[in-house]
């Protein structure tokens, strides 16, 4: 039995059971069925007619119409003219009482009778509207919930990417009653696992995009906010905001760690994260696979934090560069390679939790460096300041360790240096802010002849050299760099030069001085 040869209150129950079955508004489905009744009826009455159906909401009854539009006259629409579905002020009386022009009648029709090409052809019309009214459901529903976790189960395994089922409830997901379909690329896989069709993980709504075939869910295992949101779940504490995770690095499936603070003084924030014999940490390990974590504790001094990025390793000394966020961890010797990793993965880590470039070192490779330093110095300070090596020695030896420092700083402190007197001392002032000018006007003459423009130039949220390799790739602008993306911007400079974190600040920056917009999150 067709949905309109049935009988009425049973048209009204499929019509509601079709709704709930696909979750969307049952006024989709009444318009689906009218619009596809319409269709049938025009078969039957005449393609240029103006043909409508409705359904009672409340009895089920069907009605037919042909709708015309009142008008003066023929004449007065010229061109315009339909007489299918135009009628004169007179010719519509025939349907309404006291018709004006503007009006529109209607003109009843006998319901039309549905033989087995007409059901097949409202069928489908039917069918292809409610499926896209699934599809915009589907992805109004999941593009709200990006960042979220969410239970799946796999259905089907192709070249390494995995599709699966997305239920509501873990009932539904046992008996394959899917919502949609989920997709996670090889790469979002964590390497070391081999899901199976039918496995039931947890996966992170990673992006969700329209397509013509519905809405593709993207999901991962191996993004480092997937770890971050099961620890929410994992520890309450967390979840309340007792304790705060402040970043995540991963290798997936190998080695990850995570950072932690609290503004508690009387809590443990490690301890509770990790739980008494591991107890909350160890459902994340299980889905991620046996993965080993380190929870450390977060601290704003930088080199306190990298000491404890470093964990397990035990670190003797830091040196930062905050110029740079650059450090140079140095190490007893028997801790060189613990603090390394297996294929540079514990320092890789810690360099990604921090935010900051760390290179390991041990003793006699710091005092190697450190030789290496004092030289590059020294040949600095006898250029600049155009002084002999003992001055440049002793410049160095005081703590100066470069000649803006030189330019600017307080006179009495040069002065108080041994054997400076105030004109030795207002000569190197004058050498140096002669030097650094010149550097200053060589830089941007360098930029002009690359056609960049002076707010580029000015842009001292990154070092000049880094903005003179931006200049030659094409950028010649503040606005051209506000306006690459983040892969972009890193492709552009190499992994090496600029990590997808740091670009993402750049661009952040760039755009609050370009267009005047503030960045929240910076």
């Amino acid at each position: 039995m067709s949905f309109v040869s049935m009988p009425r209150q049973d048209l009204l129950l499929s019509i509601e059971s079709l709704a709930q079955d696909k979750q969307i508004d049952r006024e989709i489905v009444y318009e689906s069925l009218e619009a596809a009744i319409a269709k049938i009826a025009k078969h039957k009455y005449g393609e240029e007619f103006n043909i409508v159906a409705n359904i009672d909401r409340k009895n089920g009854a069907i009605h037919v119409k042909r709708v015309f539009t009142v008008i003066e006259s023929p004449e007065s629409m010229g061109e315009e003219y339909d007489p299918n579905t135009m009628l004169t002020v007179a010719q519509a009386k025939k349907y309404a009482k006291n018709p004006v022009v503007g009006d529109v009648v209607e003109d009843s029709l006998p319901e039309p009778e549905f033989g087995r090409m007409a059901f097949q052809t409202a069928k489908q019309i039917m069918t292809g509207r409610v499926r896209d009214a699934e599809k915009t459901r589907q992805y109004e529903e999941f593009k709200d919930r990006i960042g979220e976790i969410i239970t799946v189960k796999v259905t089907r395994i192709e070249f390494g990417n995995v599709y699966v089922g997305i239920a509501d409830g873990m009932e539904n997901l046992k008996k394959n009653v899917f919502r949609a379909e989920g997709f996670l690329k090889s790469s979002e896989v964590i390497p070391t696992e081999r899901l199976q069709v039918n496995d039931i993980v947890r996966a992170l709504i990673l992006d969700v995009v329209r397509s013509n075939t519905g809405p593709q869910i993207f999901l991962t295992r191996t993004h480092p906010l997937f770890m971050e949101k099961l620890f929410v779940q994992e520890v309450p504490e967390i979840y309340e905001g007792i304790i705060r995770i402040r970043s995540v690095a991963r290798a997936p499936g190998s080695h990850a760690k995570i950072a932690v603070e609290t503004s508690d003084p009387s809590i443990d924030a490690v301890g509770m994260t990790v739980g008494i014999k591991g107890t909350r940490i160890q459902p994340v390990i299980n889905e991620c696979h046996g993965e080993k974590i380190d929870v450390i504790m977060y601290n704003e001094d930088p080199a306190a934090f990298i000491i404890n990025a470093m964990q397990p390793a035990k670190v003797a000394k830091v040196i930062v560069d905050e110029d740079t966020r650059s450090a140079a961890v140095v190490v007893n010797e028997d801790q060189q390679s613990l603090a390394i990793g297996l294929r540079g993965q514990n320092v890789r880590l810690a360099s990604q939790l921090t935010g900051w470039s760390i290179d390991v070192m041990n003793e006699a490779e710091e005092q190697e460096r450190r030789a290496k330093e004092f030289k590059e110095k020294t040949e600095l300070f006898i250029t600049g300041l155009d002084v002999d090596e003992m001055i440049a020695q002793l410049l160095i030896t005081e703590g100066f360790r470069s000649i803006e420092e030189i330019a600017f700083v307080d006179i009495s402190e040069l002065e108080s240096i041994e054997g400076f007197n105030p004109e030795l001392v207002a000569e190197l002032q004058k050498r140096a802010k002669d030097y650094l000018a010149k550097i200053e006007q060589d830089y941007m003459d360098q930029g002009h002849n690359l056609g960049m423009s002076d707010d580029l130039l000015n842009f001292d949220f990154i070092k000049r050299p880094t903005i003179m390799k931006l200049g030659a790739a094409g950028i010649k602008s503040l606005e051209d760099l506000a306006d690459l993306a983040t892969d972009e911007l890193v492709e552009i400079l190499g992994e090496d030069t600029m990590s997808n974190r740091l670009a993402g600040r750049v661009i952040m920056k760039a755009r609050e001085l370009a267009y005047d917009i503030k960045q929240e999150n910076e």
